[in-house]
C-alpha cells in the first residue's frame, strides 16, 4: 500500500484526501495542539506529533512514499501582506524549508505541496526550487480552482508535484462540473436575524439589496471586506477563510455560515469530528486543503509517477 506523511497537517485535508485515494497516512505533525487533537480523532491509526517542524527530528519519522505538505501561507497571501522584514511573515514563509529538510532525509518518490499561488513570487522560491533540484527532484506546477475538481467553492490554489522523474510530471486534472453552494447550505438551522435591524451597516444593507435584485430571496454575500456584490447559491461559494466571512440571506432573515457548512464547503466528510467551538473549527477549515481536491491531485499524480 502506498504510504504518506502529512506536514502542517491541521484538521487533515491532505490526510483525508489521501485516505480517500487509498493511501495510508503513517505520520502527521502540526505545531497547534488543538489541530493535532482533532486530526488524531479523525485519523486514529496515524502517529501524531505536536511540533514546530523547524526543529523536527526526521530520523523519528517513518519512511514513506509520498510527503504531503501545506506550509503556512499567511506570509504569501495577499490577504495578510508579504513585505520582507516583517518577522511574523518571514517566519511563516520559512516553514516551506521543512519540506526540503524532510525530503533531504527521507528522499520520498513524491512530495505534493499546496499553497497560495503567491508562493511562486516568494523571493526565496528560486532557492527553494534549486535545493530540491540539487537532490534530483523536478517540480510540476499547477494553479487550480478547486471548484474545477468538484469542490463547491471557488478556491484558487497552487499544487506542486515534486518528483524524482527526469522531467516534471505531466499531470492531467480532469475538470469537473461546478457544484453549487446550495448543496451544503441548511436553511433550517443556524442563528437567523433580520436583515434590516437597527445598527446594521449600510454596506451590509447594500449587499443585501444587490443580492435581492439579482438572485431573489436566497443568496450569499461576503459580510466583511470590500466586496459590494452578492453571490448566487447556484454557483460555488467563494473562498472559505480562517474567519467568518460568508452570510446567507433567506427572505428578510440572514445569518453567518455555520461551522458544519464551512466543513461541507471544504468537502470534509459529514462524520468529521471537530471542536465544539465555532471559531476553532472555522479557523482549521479555512487553513485546510479541501479533501476532494487533495484526493483528485494525489490520484492524478500517482497515475503518472
Amino acid at each position: 500500500m502506498t504510504t504518506a506523511i502529512d506536514l502542517f497537517a491541521g484538521l487533515g485535508g491532505w490526510s483525508t484526501g489521501a485516505t480517500q485515494a487509498g493511501v495510508n497516512v503513517l505520520w502527521a505533525a502540526n505545531h497547534w495542539p488543538t489541530a493535532v487533537e482533532w486530526h488524531a480523532a479523525n485519523h486514529p491509526n496515524t502517529q501524531h506529533v505536536c511540533q514546530d517542524l523547524h526543529q523536527a527530528n526526521w530520523d523519528a519519522v517513518p519512511a514513506h512514499d509520498i510527503l504531503l505538505a501545506s506550509p503556512c501561507c499567511q506570509g504569501h497571501s495577499k490577504a495578510r501582506g508579504k513585505s520582507s522584514g516583517n518577522p511574523q511573515h518571514d517566519a511563516s514563509r520559512s516553514t516551506a524549508w521543512a519540506v526540503v529538510s524532510a525530503v533531504e532525509y527521507h528522499r520520498p518518490a513524491l512530495a505534493l505541496v499546496e499553497n497560495v499561488p503567491e508562493f511562486l513570487q516568494w523571493a526565496l522560491y528560486p532557492a527553494w526550487k534549486q535545493a530540491l533540484a540539487a537532490m534530483g527532484y523536478r517540480i510540476a506546477t499547477h494553479i487550480v480552482d478547486c471548484a474545477d475538481l468538484g469542490v463547491p467553492q471557488n478556491r484558487v490554489r497552487l499544487f506542486l508535484a515534486v518528483s524524482k522523474s527526469r522531467a516534471p510530471l505531466d499531470i492531467t486534472l480532469d475538470k469537473e462540473p461546478h457544484r453549487p453552494a446550495r448543496e451544503f447550505i441548511d436553511f433550517s438551522t443556524g442563528n437567523w436575524s433580520p436583515v434590516e435591524k437597527p445598527g446594521r451597516a449600510a454596506a451590509t444593507l447594500a449587499r443585501a439589496q444587490h443580492g435581492r435584485a439579482n438572485f431573489g430571496e436566497q443568496f450569499l454575500f461576503s459580510y466583511y471586506g470590500n466586496t459590494k456584490t452578492a453571490r448566487s447559491i447556484d454557483r460555488p461559494i467563494g473562498t472559505i477563510t480562517t474567519r467568518d466571512r460568508w452570510a446567507i440571506v433567506n427572505g428578510d432573515q440572514m445569518r453567518m455560515l455555520t461551522a458544519d457548512e464551512c466543513l461541507a464547503a471544504m468537502t470534509f466528510p459529514a462524520n468529521t469530528q471537530r471542536p465544539r467551538q465555532h471559531r476553532a473549527t472555522v479557523h482549521m477549515a479555512g487553513n485546510a486543503v479541501p479533501p476532494m481536491a487533495g484526493e483528485k491531485f494525489i490520484r492524478a499524480a500517482l497515475a503518472v509517477a
